[in-house]
């Protein structure tokens, strides 16, 4: 508590009371300059000519010692407070964002809830029709054939592009400037994004491809006895979600909530697996965690493709049209279908990829393959254009029994990828 400036007694927040009753007298001590009294104030010793200018200067000094003291305790109250405040805004404001980056990657992986296949594409062409690029008989048409494809389970077939590898397989007899062998997988549709997919649906694209190329191979035959045509995405999502009742992979079916059925999920390769597995296939995912190369390149996965490819077409020749099916390859956003690999005279490599983000119009092109060969640059893939942090494929090379069927559903309960080092 505050003093008094004359007695030294603690006055508390009485102080102006105490001095004014006890110490009065004192505020008009007399003193002589030029023959005229003096006051001289108690705090500060400052000289003053008359009692009513000492009082006044006296009250300056109670009232800031007062609000010095009182206003002290407000201010570290005041700052407190804001501070508190100032956290719960910073709390509030990181849990928006957290709320907003989790509703981000719900509509990124399509866990959102809006709806699927059918939803999109009718939203779409409803934009397409407003934005007259398409007249509303063609809206209703389309929207008719997409009704029926979905009630038969079946793709429509209109993103379907057909005879490519036998093109490509033409044009390497002829081509003989840099490349010194290639490998071609078995016959395989390309199929590309449409309006109900696009954004999300290169997954369930890739596994389309795949499924044309086994379904030309009569290895695969009896396991796919009731798959005879190519699923649709919905149907696509209801076999991965049978495949799961089953049993396999439940760590990634709680990923989806047990749903892919009406979203628009995407899928990577532990749904492709489980799902080809569930067929009977014979499949392994092989993860090529790290890069294995110079500035972040993976010539290790082009080496496994090689071999993959090869290992059972060794011929002379320079162009094998191997038996083998092509392979779904998956990396942090996009999935894409490696459907061959060139060796150059240099011995360097090159991937041949289909891509479901490019067009039945450009690849067509393909099908009209000029002798230069310029619009291979629509597949073909070199070291160096492979630069993610990582990559998984999913390669089918066989079928199962139904009891190692039973024993890979057993371990995908764990399901884990073969790392190349």
């Amino acid at each position: 508590p505050p003093e008094c400036p004359f007695c030294g007694e603690a006055a508390g927040r009485e102080l102006e009371e105490h001095v004014r009753e006890r110490h009065g007298h004192l505020l008009g001590a007399p003193g002589t300059e030029n023959g005229e009294k003096l006051y001289e104030c108690p705090m500060c010793s400052l000289t003053c000519t008359n009692i009513q200018i000492l009082e006044e200067h006296v009250d300056l000094h109670l009232e800031e010692h007062h609000f010095s003291e009182g206003g002290n305790i407000g201010d570290l109250e005041l700052a407190q407070q804001l501070q508190t405040e100032e956290e719960k805004w910073q709390r509030s404001e990181e849990e928006e964002r957290e709320r907003e980056e989790f509703k981000k990657l719900q509509r990124q992986y399509g866990l959102d809830n809006s709806g699927g296949y059918k939803q999109q594409f009718l939203k779409n062409m409803e934009r397409e029709v407003d934005r007259g690029r398409m007249q509303p008989f063609e809206y209703h048409k389309r929207k008719a054939d997409m009704m029926e494809s979905l009630a038969l389970g079946i793709d429509d077939g209109k993103t379907k592009t057909s005879g490519v590898i036998e093109a490509l397989c033409k044009y390497y007899q002829i081509e003989n400037k840099d490349v010194s062998r290639v490998w071609l997988s078995a016959g395989v549709d390309h199929f590309h994004s449409s309006l109900g997919d696009r954004g999300w649906g290169c997954g369930y694209r890739n596994f389309q491809m795949l499924l044309s190329s086994l379904l030309q191979n009569s290895l695969y035959k009896d396991c796919l006895r009731d798959t005879t045509l190519i699923p649709s995405i919905p149907k696509i999502q209801s076999m991965i979600e049978d495949a799961w009742r089953e049993g396999f992979d439940p760590h990634g079916a709680s990923h989806f909530n047990n749903r892919l059925h009406g979203s628009k999920a995407w899928i990577g390769a532990c749904e492709i697996y489980s799902l080809l597995t569930s067929l009977r296939m014979k499949c392994q995912i092989i993860d090529f965690h790290k890069p294995t190369g110079a500035t972040g390149t993976h010539p290790r996965l082009f080496e496994w493709v090689l071999h993959y490819y090869s290992a059972d077409n060794e011929g002379g020749t320079k162009v094998l049209c191997t038996s083998k099916p092509p392979i779904y390859l998956q990396h942090q956003g996009h999935s894409r279908t490696i459907v061959g690999i060139e060796e150059k005279k240099n011995k360097s490599l090159c991937l041949l990829l289909f891509d479901p983000g490019c067009s039945s119009q450009e690849m067509q092109k393909l099908l009209k393959q000029n002798s230069e060969g310029t619009n291979l640059k629509l597949v073909r893939k070199f070291v160096s254009s492979l630069k993610e942090k990582q990559y998984q494929i999913v390669a089918v090379d066989g079928v199962l029994s139904l009891e190692e069927k039973a024993v890979r559903c057993c371990a995908s309960q764990v399901l884990t990828s073969e790392k190349i080092p």
